[in-house]
C-alpha cells in the first residue's frame, strides 16, 4: 500500500514551549488515522503542520509523497482542512465563502453548489455566516474542506456542533465512505476508535500512545486524559 503520510521525529514549538517532540506515524492512503490527547496535548498543531500551515522545526514529514516545508506548494491543494475554527467570513454567506475558496482552488460555480447541496444548506446560501446557528456554520465549513475534492482531510473534532442527523448527512462528505485519507482530532474515545484504522496519542506533545485501532478498548485511550 502506498503511504499517504509519513512522519519522523517531528518537533515544533512556540518560543520555549514544545508542541510536539519526536512525534512519528505512517498512514496510508484510504486509511483514517485518530488522534487522541487532552487540551494542550498538540492534536491541533499536528494537523496545521500537515496541512501546511506551520513549519516543522525537526524532522522529516511527506505528505501525499511531497516532503515539507520544501513542497508545501505541492501539498495545499490537495488538503481539506476542517479545523477547531471554521475558517470562514461571518459577514460573508456561504456561498460568498465557498466562492472565494473555489478561485483559490480553481473550482467552477457548479461545485459550489454542489456541496452546498450536500450539507443541505442551499436553501439559507445567501444569508451572512452570522445570522446562522454554530452548527449550519459547521456544515458550512465541512463544505469549504471538501470543495476541491482533495484526497487527503485532516479534521479537528469534526462532529462539533453538529446534531445526530447533521453528522448523517455530511458522513459521505468526510466519513469513512468517502474513500479519502483521513487524519481526524478527537475527545470521543469510543467515536473515534470506531473510526480508526490507527491511533496516536498525545500528551505534553509527545507520543504516549500508538497502535491499530482494533488492539484497543475506549478505556485505554482514556487513560490518556488522567
Amino acid at each position: 500500500m502506498t503511504a499517504a503520510l509519513e512522519v519522523e521525529g517531528l518537533a515544533r514549538h512556540y518560543g520555549d514551549r514544545e508542541a510536539l517532540s519526536d512525534v512519528s506515524l505512517q498512514l496510508h492512503e484510504a486509511e483514517t488515522l485518530v488522534v487522541f490527547g487532552p487540551n494542550g496535548a498538540g492534536k491541533s498543531t499536528l494537523l496545521r503542520v500537515l496541512a501546511c500551515l506551520l513549519r516543522p522545526h525537526a524532522g522529516r514529514v511527506c505528505v501525499l509523497g511531497s516532503e515539507l516545508p520544501r513542497d508545501g506548494w505541492a501539498v495545499r491543494g490537495r488538503v481539506g482542512l476542517l479545523a477547531h475554527e471554521p475558517l470562514l467570513y461571518r459577514e460573508l454567506s456561504a456561498r460568498e465563502n465557498l466562492r472565494f475558496h473555489a478561485r483559490l482552488h480553481d473550482v467552477g460555480e457548479e461545485r459550489v453548489q454542489e456541496v452546498l447541496e450536500a450539507v443541505a444548506m442551499h436553501e439559507r446560501a445567501d444569508e451572512p455566516l452570522r445570522l446562522l446557528s454554530r452548527g449550519m456554520v459547521q456544515r458550512v465549513a465541512v463544505a469549504r474542506a471538501v470543495l476541491h475534492d482533495p484526497p487527503l482531510l485532516l479534521l479537528d473534532e469534526p462532529h462539533s456542533h453538529l446534531d445526530p442527523a447533521a453528522v448523517e448527512l455530511v458522513a459521505p462528505l468526510i466519513g469513512a465512505v468517502s474513500g479519502r485519507t483521513r487524519v481526524i482530532a478527537s475527545h470521543d474515545p469510543g467515536g473515534g476508535l470506531a473510526e480508526a484504522d490507527t491511533v496516536l496519542g498525545l500528551r505534553g506533545g509527545r507520543t504516549a500512545l500508538q497502535a491499530p485501532a482494533a488492539t484497543l478498548s475506549p478505556e485505554q485511550v482514556v487513560e490518556l486524559y488522567r
